[in-house]
């Protein structure tokens, strides 16, 4: 961690802080969107709320309490808002030194686009073998 930090030379706010900024800056991109891509959109943002809603069940905290508190927390600052793991709330990961990597972000980021896009192809070469059966 400490050498892909040097390496990048950049850190994130940690304790799920870049994922809820992510999900809000997606929720405002979806308004801008028309069609069947909101819902695109809308299905990744809510797919990068899944690291707080671990990190809150791992830590022994009700996931969904624990989500509106930092959404609500995060709406309208422009600070990234975190998890304390020890309370359940909301808190600003920067100020007590809790920080994640540049680079596995931005692999998770890509990864998770790679994956997923590849899963709906398979889904569509399923489809199109069934479809080839039948008739």
């Amino acid at each position: 961690a400490v050498k892909n930090a040097i390496e990048d030379g950049m850190v994130v706010p940690g304790a799920g802080a870049f994922e809820i900024a992510v999900y809000q800056a997606l929720q405002e991109y979806k308004n801008e969107v028309k069609g069947k891509q909101r819902l695109g959109v809308q299905a990744f943002a809510d797919a990068m709320l899944i690291i707080p809603k671990c990190l809150a069940q791992n830590a022994g905290h009700d996931a969904q309490d624990c989500l509106v508190k930092m959404l609500q927390e995060h709406k309208g600052l422009d600070r990234c808002v975190g998890l304390d793991l020890g309370t359940g709330e909301a808190m600003y990961p920067a100020e007590a030194g809790i920080w994640d990597n540049y680079c596995v972000k931005k692999q998770l980021l890509n990864s998770c686009t790679v994956i997923s896009s590849n899963l709906l192809i398979v889904d569509e070469v399923m489809r199109a073998g069934m479809s080839s059966l039948k008739g």
